[in-house]
């Protein structure tokens, strides 16, 4: 059964879709105003306890919600664009009687209407050129918006093409196959070493949904600051008790961290609000304590890094906090990175078939009869190394039934203890 979709709340980062098709986004607070520019202005109650997805129109300070636009399939004719010349004259509707029926208070849709009577080329265009024509006059005139579902694909889309470099050009496509390649899955133990401003930490809280253990390790003293994380709009329930950090000093084994005292010197305490203050820091002090141990205990079932540092640097240190099959997702922007890796790796008998990979990504425009891709697409969404760690244990083999004769003359398989004494601990 699928699940209805989320409503929007106060406090919500909400990306909104305009007429245009740029994307903007939006911090929602309780009884505001939220500009989008020359597209008008509302009220932000209007879209508090509203699903994400609809569509809107903006009627002075209100929102009419749009009903769903369907596909129209067109009839193509015999006319042809080779005649038409589009020079000034063929519109004799200038901007200023534009801007004359806007301030009017004249929907855009009896502007376009009148642009359309007035152009004199208009019924010589194809049935496509026409369609074209009338979308981009909606575009430009159209006070509508569409509010976009909060998921990985949309966000992670949203920030490739508004800055791809804050999030190492990680594409949709690309973060998919990180976290299949990761198996990235609830109740799952991962480590993290990214900085793409938490595209990829929060694209693994998503997947385990409030289940399993998600350490990451960061270069900073505080817990660090995924600036994305806030656009899924998370529950409180899906990060705390799955998400822990750990700097790299506190994350050696040789490394003693140095805290602050949590009991009074004198032996009491001054005030209540003294009592708090080293209370406080008692439970940060377990807390670091606490994660530093679940670190060494080891048994994580996969590394994903996607750093600025040098991966194998990364991967020596915590490689043996990693069990057996674990798998290791290396993401660069830049192959050469990865291919130096994949060769220091396929010398390392405790890395399984480290491959480099490149996805591809063509976007279609799919309606009836145009059908066909885009015309311009991405370079790349970045690389990615994947490896599998084995034991490195010259003792283990493969497992072989050894049948001897007992004292009746029958053959007598080996033991389990003697099967799984070949594959070690």
């Amino acid at each position: 059964m699928q699940s209805p979709p989320p409503l929007i709340q106060a406090g919500h980062i909400v990306l909104i879709r305009l007429p245009s098709g740029e994307i903007k986004n939006v911090s929602l607070t309780k009884d505001s105003n939220i500009s989008l520019g020359k597209f008008g202005s509302f009220d932000s109650n209007a879209l508090i306890g509203q699903p994400y997805g609809l569509s809107y129109e903006i009627i002075g300070k209100n929102l009419k919600v749009l009903p769903p636009k369907t596909i129209q399939e067109l009839e193509d004719t015999d006319a042809t664009n080779e005649m038409i010349n589009d020079a000034e004259h063929v519109q004799p509707l200038t901007l200023a009687d534009i801007e004359e029926l806007k301030d009017s208070g004249i929907h855009a849709s009896e502007i376009i209407e009148k642009q359309i009577e007035q152009h004199a080329n208009f019924a010589l265009k194809t049935e496509y050129s026409k369609d074209k024509y009338k979308k981009r006059k909606e575009a430009k005139y159209s006070k509508t918006f569409t509010t976009i579902v909060p998921n990985l694909s949309n966000i992670c889309d949203f920030w490739y093409n508004k800055d791809p470099n804050r999030i190492r050009d990680i594409r949709p496509d690309t973060l998919s196959q990180m976290l299949n390649l990761a198996n990235i899955r609830p109740g799952g133990r991962y480590i993290a070493v990214e900085e793409a401003s938490g595209m990829v930490v929060s694209s693994i809280l998503a997947r385990m949904g409030g289940q399993g253990r998600l350490l990451t390790i960061c270069d900073v003293d505080s817990p660090p600051a995924y600036p994305i994380m806030s656009y899924l709009n998370f529950e409180k329930d899906a990060i705390h008790p799955v998400l822990s950090s750990l700097n790299w000093a506190t994350a050696d084994e040789n490394h003693t961290p140095i805290v602050p005292p949590v009991e009074p010197t004198s032996g009491e305490f001054k005030s209540e609000r003294h009592k708090s203050r080293k209370n406080k820091r008692k439970n940060a002090n377990d807390l670091l304590f606490s994660t530093r141990a679940d670190l060494f205990a080891g048994e994580f079932e996969a590394l994903i890094i996607a750093s600025e540092y040098e991966p194998m640097s990364i991967l020596e240190k915590l490689s043996p906090y990693l069990a057996g099959s674990a798998s290791i997702v290396v993401q660069s922007p830049h192959v050469q990175v990865l291919s130096d890796l994949q060769g220091k790796m396929r010398r390392m008998p405790q890395y399984l078939g480290p491959s480099v990979t490149e996805s591809w990504l063509r976007r279609y425009q799919v309606l009836p009869g145009r059908t066909h891709p885009t015309m311009s697409t991405s370079g790349t969404g970045g690389f990615l190394l994947h490896a599998i760690k084995v034991y490195d244990d010259p003792n283990a083999s493969s497992v072989h039934f050894q049948r001897h004769k007992n004292g009746t003359g029958d053959a007598k398989d080996v033991g389990e203890d003697d099967i799984a004494g070949t594959y070690g601990d």
